[in-house]
């Protein structure tokens, strides 16, 4: 018992509700008003019909304040919990604005204008002035005052390593929470995208729930050719939206290559990826 109650104690601070965020990190701001507190059942009102993105990733809990400044100005943070790292990170992703850099705060950060974000643990985190000029000095000290209290690591996914670096577009990979490829067999996985087409990895629960995705998959495709020495098990494809295709399983993962021109460029791309699966 006593080896477990680590384990148990840590469980428990997961799973705690986190603190509503506090204006007071930052000199010179107050709260405005009362703290809010939405979960799945009245997300939806406060997001105004738009939290459907928030639930695809595993939404369970938001808190937050308005903050008020000296000069009349108002910020609008929230905090939400998220299903977990990956979920948190994969929100972010979904949500940055990709004509801007992501910094290396959390699991990714951006400061804009009007508007910052960052993940870190299994929380996303968004805070938005109300005014229309330019907050980001404001917002960079309140993002560099939360990401030290709200908890959990601040690193990026595994999964993103597995990506090889050769022809992947910059900031591309991005965790799909539902219907990878818009394969309902596929039904959670990072993408990302490359000059030669898109890699894909679908982690499973047990390898044999992978060998069942496969088959689930294989059955899904007409002419299925098995692809030999290619990781646990392969075969190729062709599809109209998909073009040329290679699936294959590795252990627990279900991963491959779609959207290639050739099939040299589906096979070589299939072959990077499985070289750098653990």
């Amino acid at each position: 018992m006593a080896t477990l109650l680590p384990l148990l104690l840590a469980a428990q601070a997961a799973a705690a509700p986190f603190p509503a965020p506090d204006c007071a990190v930052v000199p010179g701001w107050k709260q405005q008003g009362e703290a809010r507190s939405y979960d799945a059942e009245n997300l939806f009102d406060y997001m105004n019909g738009a939290s459907e993105g928030y639930f695809s990733y595993g939404f369970e809990l938001m808190r937050g304040v308005t903050c008020a400044g000296a000069a009349g100005d108002e910020l609008v943070i929230d905090v939400s919990a998220m299903g977990d790292p990956d979920h948190a990170w994969g929100f972010f992703q979904s949500q940055r604005d990709p004509g801007s850099p992501v910094e290396a705060i959390g699991s990714g950060a951006q400061v804009l204008p009007r508007t910052a974000t960052f993940a870190k643990g299994r929380h996303y985190v968004e805070i938005k002035a109300t005014s229309d000029k330019d907050h980001r000095a404001a917002l960079r000290a309140f993002v560099d005052a939360l990401v030290a209290r709200v908890p959990g690591e601040g690193r990026e996914p595994d999964a993103v390593a597995w990506f090889p670096p050769e022809g992947l577009a910059p900031g591309s990979i991005r965790l799909v929470p539902e219907s990878v490829l818009g394969l309902r067999a596929l039904k959670v996985g990072f993408l990302g995208q490359y000059a030669s087409g898109r890699a894909f990895v679908a982690p499973e629960a047990s390898p044999e729930a992978a060998t069942a995705t496969m088959q689930a998959l294989r059955a899904r495709f007409t002419g299925a050719t098995a692809v030999p020495g290619l990781a646990d098990e392969a075969f190729s494809a062709q599809d109209q939206y998909l073009g040329r295709l290679i699936f294959f399983r590795k252990g627990a993962r279900v991963a491959g290559a779609s959207n290639a021109a050739t099939d040299a460029d589906a096979a070589a791309l299939a072959k990077a990826l499985a070289g750098r699966l653990p």
